[in-house]
């Protein structure tokens, strides 16, 4: 069974150059702040990061020095079991509500279920409906 909780999310955008990510990461790693969660693609070079830390404070802190213009977001963190068609059954929970998933992304999570980060159109009702 699938569990959801509200967390909030940073997200910038940067031009895109070799070695981007082990700038973010090193500068999150003196900083002391732990990634969660992580999705990061580069499109028309621009590298856009969406990060779940566990100090959004620090984060926007250490990665002001490199230009990003940090945004938080609520998002939702859904821990969904490692069994087949897991996620179908949580994606067809909120689509049945007429809810627009707007983006998701994965991490291994803190156990041996993974956590799914999703971004929707109505993120407390959806949140509502998958914790039934």
């Amino acid at each position: 069974m699938a569990k959801a909780k509200m967390t909030k999310q940073i997200s910038f955008m940067m031009p895109n150059k070799g070695g981007l990510l082990a700038e973010v990461s090193s500068a999150l790693t003196k900083a002391k702040v732990n990634i969660n969660a992580i999705c990061a693609y580069e499109m028309d070079n621009e590298a856009t990061f969406m990060l779940i830390v566990d100090s959004n404070a620090r984060a926007k802190k250490a990665l002001s020095p490199l230009g990003a213009e940090i945004k938080e977001r609520d998002v939702m963190a859904i821990e969904i079991s490692n069994k087949l068609g897991e996620l179908q059954k949580v994606s067809q929970k909120i689509a049945a509500v007429g809810i627009d998933i707007y983006y998701i992304y994965g991490t291994a999570g803190a156990g041996k279920s993974p956590t799914c980060v999703f971004a929707t159109s109505d993120d407390k009702k959806a949140l509502k409906v998958i914790n039934r």
